[in-house]
């Protein structure tokens, strides 16, 4: 078995552990950084049984392909378009946390607090959802970076699958807290996800 792995297996598996492994500190860390210790919770890491399930899917697709189609994951030149995407990803999800501070929470705000203000500057003047636009790339990234097809597929629907539905409930929430303020916002700036408006 050992045999299979690799230096391609080595690396994408690698990059795959390290890319997860800094998604989910960086983001409690941050986390931690714009609302306090005592406000954030293990929630913070953003890892369900859901994500979990996930993962698991995508590391028993790489090893049954790695063992029946090994060349499947020699394309290089995919896999680093998949680490690309990936730090792209991860760099706009963080630019968005960064830009908008305590404003920006893993918590849909069903209630206007004080110190929440409408961010449009910075990459929320590019997209209205630039945290979602940042890990919806990033995810899908990371399945084009281990070469695997069905879970780039799956990744790439599930996750817009979720934005799809995710985004009209947040922004219902949004008008109400910045009426025609984020009227006019929708209007000027998209989503962040694809053929979501």
């Amino acid at each position: 078995m050992m045999e299979i792995f690799s230096d391609s297996a080595h690396r994408q598996l690698s990059q795959m552990f390290y890319t997860v492994l800094f998604f989910h500190v960086s983001e409690y860390l941050l986390a931690i950084a714009c609302h306090g210790k005592s406000k954030v919770t293990i929630e913070s890491l953003l890892i369900s049984k859901d994500y979990i399930l996930a993962m698991t899917f995508t590391v028993t697709e790489y090893l049954i392909e790695l063992y029946f189609f090994p060349m499947l994951k020699e394309h290089r030149s995919i896999s680093n378009l998949g680490l690309f995407m990936v730090i792209f990803g991860e760099t706009i999800r963080k630019l968005a946390i960064l830009t908008a501070k305590e404003a920006f929470t893993h918590i849909i705000q069903r209630y206007h607090e004080e110190h929440h203000k409408l961010i449009t500057y910075g990459v929320y003047g590019i997209v209205r959802h630039p945290g979602y636009t940042g890990f919806w790339i990033w995810s899908v990234g990371t399945q084009i970076m281990l070469c695997n097809p069905v879970s780039t597929v799956a990744f790439a629907v599930i996750t817009w699958c979720f934005f799809y539905s995710r985004i009209p409930y947040e922004e219902f929430f949004l008008k109400q807290f910045f009426g025609l303020e984020y009227d006019a916002y929708m209007q000027r700036v998209p989503s962040g996800i694809p053929f979501v408006k």
